[in-house]
């Protein structure tokens, strides 16, 4: 991170340093206080900047309504309650929700992209890959919010003694899968191209699930035997769990928006009371809470 004194934002901001110290008193401007000296984030001050920026008429960009699209999360939901955020959610998979926040119809988007290359080595970053690959997103945002465990769900007791997507495929198990663009379907597809497998190959349960937790009901019901969903979704259920892997679950926006007190209230969301929860719901490490992986 780069960090400025007080003298070098004053001149990069073009502000003289008394009106820089009236900024700072009235809590206007981002910035931290280390041993007693005045620090300012470079990147932080050119979203503050950004966020302030105005248009002519015919050029300013109507604001998006305050919704997160995306993917679904239960520490997400509890947290946008929490947090007195006003957010409300509109869940229909990473794909979507990103659709939506080009479109304007939303002001962030909850997202867990997945490839192959990925699911071979847990060094590659989908996330990050995806948002740079946005050529219509010149102002990007990619603000985390927890890592969380993907695995197999599996009805209670393991009847089938399924244990990886390989043994899904040996077994013939029938397998609830969720609708194209969803981030746990990126991760079956990704798995299933690891083991030489195609969509067709699996004895799938349809319709798809268009959530976690719809997932989840269906092989609590009986409906299958298996699915991919995080390992809060299988404690909710009641459900047993293989864990595959940890994955990165971001919000994306735009600059324009980072600074918005909705988004600000639930990014700034008390990392204790965060901690706890996701404690309580199992499957969450709450380490990159709040933290800016990606600025465009």
């Amino acid at each position: 991170m780069d960090l400025l004194t007080t003298s070098e934002a004053s001149e990069y901001l073009r502000l003289g340093e008394r009106k820089l110290y009236e900024l700072v008193a009235e809590g206007a401007i981002p910035c931290t206080k280390v041993t007693g000296k005045w620090l300012f984030p470079r990147e932080e001050l050119d979203r503050w900047v950004l966020s302030g920026l105005m248009r002519p008429a015919g050029m300013g960009h109507a604001d998006a309504p305050l919704i997160v699209g995306g993917s679904q999360d239960a520490l997400l939901e509890w947290s946008l309650r929490e947090s007195g955020s006003g957010l409300a959610t509109l869940v229909e998979g990473t794909e979507s929700g990103v659709g939506r926040l080009l479109r304007g119809e939303a002001i962030a988007a909850a997202i867990h992209f997945h490839t192959e290359h990925d699911v071979q080595d847990s060094g590659k970053d989908a996330n990050v890959s995806a948002v740079r690959a946005l050529a219509t997103l010149h102002d990007a945002v990619l603000v985390g919010f927890v890592r969380r465990e993907q695995g197999l769900l599996l009805q209670p007791g393991n009847p089938k003694d399924l244990t990886s997507i390989a043994g899904v495929l040996a077994s013939g198990a029938t397998m609830a899968v969720r609708q194209p663009g969803a981030g746990a379907q990126m991760l079956l597809d990704a798995f299933l191209k690891q083991h030489g497998a195609k969509p067709k190959d699996l004895r799938r349960l349809d319709p798809p699930c268009l959530t976690g937790p719809d997932l989840a009901a269906a092989i609590r019901a009986g409906e299958a035997d298996c699915g991919i969903a995080t390992r809060a979704a299988a404690k909710a259920a009641g459900l047993d769990f293989v864990p595959l892997l940890w994955e990165n679950f971001d919000l994306l926006m735009h600059q324009r928006d980072y600074f918005k007190p909705s988004l600000q209230a639930l990014i700034g969301m008390s990392k204790p009371l965060l901690k706890q929860r996701a404690k309580d719901l199992t499957g969450y490490d709450t380490a990159p809470a709040g933290t800016i992986r990606y600025f465009a």
